[in-house]
């Protein structure tokens, strides 16, 4: 078996795939959701645009959607807290649903989860709780979907891009970003994957700099997909 690499590991790694031969290619606005699907073995491209956006991500397996991402069996699996290139995603049923094949950021966060009602208001103040929030983003897209997917199925998500670091006294921080404009993270399908996606509208916190931004979401067929359509 092989031994994962520190947790605390930045492994950055170029793509080789052009951007030109994408058959999705599409631009999310700062603080809007977005649901995709992605057949086993695509790869996803996941942008960075302009610096420093968290995007929140939740993955569930498109034939049977009870199966989803699993933070915990996540992290048990790669033995540490960050995701980056060689780090395998999960399911609740304890399968793989994607592996990040290629990283130019170099570390995601598996443990801040996604903004809230509640969370802004424990967090900074009380009358942020009306602000727009991830949570929000993932009911209006799963509502819109109509999938029988409500808010017990919101689990707890990847934040590509977000730096969360963890203190010595088992705190977690909310730090400026780790990312940079026109960083990106790729990842293979490993089963048919359902994507939903809060493109972070949080205006409190430094992760994003206080300032939301769009990102981009590509998909490349692999040649075995391409010969299956």
């Amino acid at each position: 078996m092989n031994t994962p690499p520190p947790a605390t590991a930045a492994r950055l790694q170029t793509s080789p795939l052009d951007p030109a031969q994408a058959t999705v290619n599409h631009t999310l606005p700062s603080g809007e959701p977005y649901l995709l699907h992605i057949a086993r073995g695509q790869t996803l491209r996941i942008v960075d645009l302009e610096g420093n956006q968290a995007v929140d991500v939740i993955f569930y397996n498109a034939q049977d959607l009870a199966e989803h991402y699993s933070a915990t069996d996540t992290m048990l699996a790669q033995g540490g807290i960050y995701l980056s290139t060689g780090s395998v995603l999960m399911s609740s049923e304890g399968r793989p649903m994607l592996t990040i094949t290629a990283d130019t950021c170099g570390r995601h966060d598996t443990l801040g989860g996604a903004c809230a009602a509640e969370s802004n208001t424990v967090r900074y103040a009380l009358q942020k709780k009306y602000m727009h929030s991830c949570r929000d983003n993932y009911l209006i897209a799963l509502q819109h979907a109509d999938l029988g997917l409500g808010k017990r199925d919101i689990v707890p998500n990847v934040n590509f891009f977000m730096n969360v670091p963890v203190t010595a006294d088992g705190q977690l921080t909310f730090a400026d970003g780790v990312s940079g404009p026109g960083k990106y993270v790729e990842l293979r399908a490993e089963m048919d994957i359902l994507m939903l996606v809060s493109n972070c509208p949080q205006l409190n916190n430094p992760c994003n700099a206080y300032h939301p931004t769009p990102a981009q979401f590509l998909v490349w067929d692999t040649p075995s997909t391409q010969e299956a359509l």
